[in-house]
């Protein structure tokens, strides 16, 4: 089937760098577009070239009521709508008008950071599975600070294990906070991406954002919270208990990990798996699973998560990249000697 769109100046902008707009749908719907003098073409099976056809007038409804869209945003809303077909281009812009991020514009890229905000927007508890990149972590801070701004919560909670990657750093000086800084970084690093320096700081003097080691939430109830646990592949199916149980009235906790970057000593089983396991089927709890299709670091980091999912696969799960020990030989069993003969008789 083939349908046409009229051209005009508005659909230029559709078209992105070097055409990379045309060919994330053209890869996603598998159709074919080609322009031509005037008109836009669209090739394919039916339905898809329906699909496409409305992708593209939608966007120019949006454009001709004054939408404008960052190219970058732009190519991230394609990429979802030619991976899910329930949603429009409408509800996608409109969600990001209708929420609040500060100085920031968050756009889910991928048809699974799509659902992770939705579910954190209407449950209490959602737990984010995936590797590296996918946004877990950032996503998870750029609805608490929407939430915290809009006042739907009174302060932001962010928590991980304060667990070495693979070394051991010793003794670090300073105060408490400065011992435990280094572990929490990359929680300061989205807070201060969505947040102005000097404000951040405001705010946690007031303690209504709070950045803490996840031993220091034992014996809290935490209401009116949001509350984030990140890399909680790191944390024991104890202190994940623990952890589980602090959530108070009007909190949501979200809970991120990635469970091929297990840091825990060799044996322990980690959190997160066990609350995946536990947790399954509860209701109220929600699971979303990330893959390397939702990375959206450089393009290297998408092969670099895939070769080692690979690797995992040949070589057998939980093996965490550590060689087998050589099983010992069977010592055999000692040799029991023969029982001695009976005595005889004493002769007469």
């Amino acid at each position: 089937m083939k349908t046409t769109v009229r051209s005009n100046r508005t659909l230029d902008s559709f078209f992105g760098t070097r055409d990379e707009n045309i060919r994330v749908l053209e890869s996603g719907l598998g159709v074919l577009m080609r322009l031509t003098s005037d008109a836009f073409e669209i090739e394919g099976d039916e339905a898809q070239v329906a699909r496409a056809e409305r992708i593209v007038l939608d966007y120019l409804n949006l454009a001709e009521n004054g939408q404008r869209l960052p190219a970058a945003d732009l190519t991230s809303y394609l990429r979802v709508l030619s991976a899910d077909p329930s949603v429009t281009f409408k509800e996608l812009v409109d969600s990001g008008k209708n929420r609040n991020f500060g100085k920031r514009t968050v756009v889910p890229k991928t048809v699974n950071q799509r659902v992770y905000l939705d579910m954190i927007e209407k449950l209490h508890l959602v737990i984010g599975v995936g590797p590296a990149g996918t946004g877990k972590t950032y996503l998870a801070v750029a609805m608490a600070v929407s939430a915290l701004l809009n006042k739907q919560v009174q302060r932001i909670i962010l928590t991980r294990p304060a667990v070495e990657a693979g070394e051991r750093l010793g003794f670090l000086p300073g105060t408490l906070q400065e011992k435990i800084d280094p572990y929490l970084r990359p929680l300061y690093d989205a807070l201060f991406d969505m947040i102005e320096g000097d404000k951040v700081e405001k705010l946690m003097e007031r303690n209504s954002i709070e950045v803490a080691p996840l031993a220091f939430m034992r014996g809290r109830t935490l209401n009116d919270s949001f509350i984030i646990l990140d890399e909680a592949q790191n944390s024991t199916p104890e202190q994940m208990k623990m952890f589980l149980t602090r959530q108070g009235f009007n909190s949501c906790m979200v809970v991120n990990g990635d469970l091929t970057q297990i840091d825990l000593p060799l044996g322990r089983r980690s959190g997160l798996q066990d609350a995946v396991d536990v947790l399954h089927g509860v209701d109220g709890i929600g699971f979303v699973y990330f893959d390397e299709r939702d990375v959206v670091r450089h393009p290297l980091v998408q092969r670099i998560v895939r070769a080692y999912e690979r690797y995992g696969e040949m070589n057998g799960a939980g093996r965490q990249m550590a060689l087998k020990l050589e099983q010992p030989a069977e010592t055999p069993a000692a040799a029991v000697p023969d029982k001695p003969p009976e005595p005889g008789p004493a002769p007469n």
